[in-house]
Parts: C-alpha cells; sequence; structure tokens
C-alpha cells in the first residue's frame, strides 16, 4: 500500500541510537553502526523518532509499503529481548591480574560539577581551559584515565542516550562565551557515544570559533582504538 514511512539519510546518522529509544514500536536498530528501519510494518508513520535525531537524518516520505502491523508490535512486545544497541549488549571481560600499585593513586579532577546537564556555562573554571569531554563510562572502562586525560584538564562527562539529550546546545553555548583552548573527547567504541563526538563538532562549529579537537576512542575492555 502507498503510506507514510520514515526514511534514514545514512550520510548523516551517527549511529547514536536516540531514534532507537524513541521509536516505540521497535522499527528501528542499530546495524553496523547506522540506524536502519528493520521493520516496515512496525512503523506506524507518526514519527516519534524524527525529533530525537540530532543530525536530523530522519524524514518522511511516501512510498509502497506494508501497512502497520498493530498485533505484531504487541506480540513484538510481549517477547522483547534486550535492544540491538551495542551499548547494552551484556558481556564478561577477561582480564589479566596486574600488580597492587603502591599506595594511593591521587585523583586529578579539578572542577565541580562534571555534568554537562549540570554545569553553569559561565563556570570561572572555563576561563582559558583545555576541556575535557568524557562519555560517562570512559573512566570505568580504562585504568590510567585520571592521569592521562582528566589531569591539567577541565572536565564535564554526559552521556546522550542515558539523558535524552542533545548537548550541542549547552556545549556551543559554553564554547561560544569562554575562552577553551583545547577540547579532547573521550567516548566509548558503540555507536550510541557517536551522539556525543558529533554534538561537540557541531558546537565548535555554530560557537563560531576555531578549537583544536582530538577525540580518543576507548574499547570495553580498556584498550584505547
Amino acid at each position: 500500500m502507498l503510506r507514510k514511512i520514515i526514511r534514514i539519510d545514512e550520510e548523516k546518522c551517527t549511529g547514536c541510537g536516540l531514534c532507537t529509544d524513541a521509536c516505540h514500536e521497535g522499527a528501528i536498530g542499530i546495524v553496523n553502526n547506522k540506524a536502519k528501519l528493520l521493520r516496515e510494518d512496525f512503523c506506524d508513520g507518526l514519527g516519534d523518532c524524527l525529533p530525537a535525531c540530532p543530525e536530523n537524518a530522519i524524514t518522511f516520505e511516501e512510498r509502497e509499503a506494508p501497512a502497520y502491523n498493530e498485533a505484531a508490535v504487541k506480540a513484538a512486545k510481549m517477547n522483547k529481548q534486550p535492544c540491538g544497541c551495542p551499548g547494552m549488549q551484556a558481556k564478561k571481560l577477561e582480564r589479566t591480574p596486574a600488580a597492587k600499585p603502591a599506595g594511593t593513586v591521587p585523583g586529578q579532577l579539578s572542577n565541580w560539577p562534571v555534568q554537562i546537564k549540570l554545569v553553569p556555562v559561565l563556570a570561572p573554571y572555563f576561563a582559558d581551559a583545555d576541556l575535557l569531554v568524557a562519555a560517562d563510562c570512559t573512566a570505568f572502562a580504562y585504568g590510567n584515565f585520571h592521569a592521562e586525560f582528566i589531569r591539567n584538564r577541565i572536565t564535564i562527562i554526559g552521556c546522550p542516550k542515558l539523558d535524552g539529550a542533545d548537548y550541542a546546545e549547552k556545549l556551543g553555548a559554553i564554547f561560544a562565551q569562554n575562552s577553551i583552548r583545547s577540547i579532547a573527547v573521550t567516548r566509548m567504541q558503540v555507536p550510541c557515544c557517536g551522539g556525543l563526538e558529533a554534538a561537540v563538532r557541531r558546537a565548535i562549529s555554530e560557537s563560531g570559533k576555531e578549537i583544536p579537537l582530538s577525540v580518543v576512542t576507548i574499547s570495553a575492555d580498556g584498550r584505547i582504538l
């Protein structure tokens, strides 16, 4: 039948996964780090996923597609398995026991608060700052995180999947209204972390400034990729 259905632009998609959370019907999943319409008959054509996409990669189109199958959607919800996002797949990480460090290792955090949602745009510590924008999980995955990344930097953290937020507007205001010298992003390997990196890049662009940017990706087993 000819009907309205979503279209996902893979060139724009960063694989952040926010659309999969917004799609209450379970029609969208992450495949090879890109959002995909997995079941056309699960798409109700209402477009809850459109405003969730920070890259405007989802639009409507009218084309031949199977009719929305509400009964199938309800049946799938009854038998729902954990979502297809790699960031939510449970796995045990095998590690080689490390030598016990001598004494207590001091922390390197030099500012508070650290959550992107909580930091004031004009916090005094942003003046002439070398800024670290870290995905929440990175400090837990990488053992030497404080010494290698937090030390001598102002740190702010967030997770766009958990917060359900597009940080670009808040970060853009921070970058525009403060003298940020450099920005380092640490993110996990999972696709949903792409939303954090994309928000930082967009915020730099919208701030109208040229701020040096570096991005480090960390695997779940603690390797820098």
